[in-house]
């Protein structure tokens, strides 16, 4: 692994606990990363906050439009990012082709099951139980133009018990998503994951 450290930027939504889990798990094994830049699509999102008491910088672009996606990218190449992460991004990207396989999501659901727009969060748990699924997970993948469809990295499953509630089942599956992250981030970084041979 090179000792040079990989500029990441991460794109928010929402809270920002997994962003906070990568920055922690960046230091404590670490990993040679840093996230350089936090944007978020809304101002008021908690992960704005996290970002500040990190000590990251952050921007807000609401990117309403697909077209607002090419602001992100500029902002992400600014900050000398050579990846973009996304942990709760609510909005849809138009990936620029030099992007392309530079861009990760995680998704809480065993995509192809239960992904596209309006798949998100809560949805997606509440898809799973309506659904009758025993199993569910996350997955973590590569970022192209249209919902939840880039090629996967990892997933992990989750049992879905009887007596799940959307609640109890979104609880476990973002345990899940605390460790799938950063081992997706780790064979990034150790070159055993390429977007070209997926």
């Amino acid at each position: 692994m090179s000792t040079d450290r990989v500029n990441i930027g991460f794109l928010l939504s929402g809270g920002g606990r997994t962003l906070e889990n990568l920055v922690e798990v960046i230091e404590q094994q670490s990993l040679s990363a840093r996230i350089s830049i936090v944007i978020s699509s809304r101002s008021k999102a908690g992960g704005v906050e996290r970002a500040r008491r990190l000590g990251i910088p952050h921007q807000i672009h609401r990117c309403k439009d697909p077209g607002d996606s090419q602001e992100i990218f500029a902002a992400l190449d600014e900050f000398g990012c050579q990846w973009a992460f996304l942990g709760g991004w609510l909005r849809k990207l138009k990936v620029p082709q030099e992007w392309l396989g530079r861009v990760v999501n995680i998704h809480p659901s065993l995509l192809p099951l239960h992904g596209g727009p309006g798949c998100y969060g809560d949805h997606v748990h509440r898809r799973v139980l309506d659904s009758g699924d025993l199993t569910t997970g996350c997955t973590v993948h590569y970022v192209d133009d249209e919902y939840d469809r880039g090629p996967v990295i990892l997933q992990e499953e989750v049992e879905v018990l009887p007596d799940d509630t959307v609640e109890s089942l979104g609880a476990r599956v973002f345990e899940a998503e605390m460790r799938a992250y950063p081992r997706a981030l780790q064979k990034i970084l150790s070159g055993e994951i390429c977007f070209n041979t997926i």
